[in-house]
């Protein structure tokens, strides 16, 4: 009942096309808004930030970069993580060899590396599509391995490939405690979530969908596919890109290519099936998903008097978030964000069974 939209009249062709045309979802998004900016911040530990909300906070801003690639526009990516570390990698590089660069020009840059490197292995994509597509798209993910592995000047002359990076800072304010650092990935997030949203509802999102529904049938009606293909691993390389220098830098601090390892890709991959494909919010469901249920089943056994031992538990972890992802691609295939847009649409005709 209360969320009718009895009353809500739209009078006009832009307020018809509002993000949240409904008003009580902008209620709603307000105050979740409100409650991270202005309650969590005041009332989460330290520790809280570190294990669970930092890292929650950048692998959505991950998990949406490779929706539009995976989700809107159909282009399979086991390449996610490479393109993380060419932009830890790259901002590092802009902070460390041009003294005094300013922390948002440097995670620009990254941004934008990680972008040149997404194009171009997204090249493959004009000729192949499917598993192989996946398989050329992993071969960034060993180049990139081997690149910060063996070319020393991407780490600066590090022999291990380790860097660290230095301390973080926007106009003489020091981005140094647990709190500042989620903040400022939360308004990282808002902006490119904000514009990620825009550009799907955009005529580049729709060529997106075209080309993930039927490329052959885009082509004939007129949309490019180099053009739709290479800008959707543009924009996903790009948002991934920013999402692996805030992990290293805000996150990490310091970091090794084995925290790019190709277990990252599957884990975003899993993500955004489990969170929803085609959906930007899904891509905060499932990274929420994934960063919140092993913390429960870490406390299940302790809950239920079970001696299970960390390797055990470490198992039964991999055992549920497989069978999940089999649930979601047989039950469910557009995951929780479908299942969320569900319980809207009820709760709009609400108590009319449609």
């Amino acid at each position: 009942m209360f969320y009718r939209e009895s009353g809500q009249f739209k009078t006009t062709y832009k307020a018809d096309q509002q993000i949240f045309a409904v008003a009580q979802d902008r209620y709603a998004i307000l105050l979740v808004l409100a409650i991270a900016f202005l309650v969590i911040p005041f009332v989460a530990s330290d520790y809280t930030f570190q294990a669970i909300l930092i890292p929650f906070v950048i692998m959505s801003l991950g998990a949406i970069g490779l929706n539009i690639l995976v989700g809107y526009c159909g282009q399979i990516s086991l390449g996610t993580a490479a393109f993380m570390a060419v932009g830890a990698y790259a901002a590092y590089n802009f902070q460390s060899r041009f003294e005094g660069m300013p922390l948002p020009i440097s995670l620009l840059g990254g941004g934008l590396v990680a972008m040149v490197f997404g194009v171009i292995f997204g090249l493959p994509s004009l000729r192949i599509r499917g598993l192989y597509l996946a398989v050329a798209t992993l071969a960034a993910q060993f180049f990139v391995d081997w690149l910060t592995t063996r070319a020393a000047w991407v780490t600066n002359n590090s022999s291990s490939g380790s860097v660290s990076a230095g301390t973080l800072s926007i106009a003489g304010w020091k981005i140094d405690t647990p709190m500042e650092k989620y903040l400022l990935c939360l308004i990282i997030l808002c902006l490119l979530g904000l514009a990620a949203k825009n550009l799907v509802r955009s005529a580049i999102g729709r060529e997106w969908m075209a080309m993930r529904d039927m490329d052959v049938a885009a082509s004939v009606i007129g949309i490019r596919p180099v053009y739709a293909k290479l800008s959707a691993f543009a924009v996903s390389s790009f948002i991934v890109g920013i999402a692996g220098a805030l992990w290293g830098f805000v996150h990490l601090g310091a970091w090794e290519p084995a925290a790019f390892s190709l277990d990252r890709s599957f884990q975003l991959l899993f993500m955004v099936i489990i969170g929803g494909l085609g959906s930007i919010v899904g891509g905060i469901f499932g990274a929420g998903f994934f960063i919140l249920l092993p913390l429960v089943l870490n406390q299940i056994p302790h809950w239920l008097g079970l001696p299970l031992s960390t390797a055990t538990a470490t198992y039964l972890e991999h055992m549920i978030f497989g069978a999940l992802i089999v649930f979601f691609l047989i039950v469910e295939p557009h995951g929780l964000a479908k299942l969320w847009a569900t319980a809207r649409q009820k709760l709009r005709v609400w108590p009319f069974p449609h």
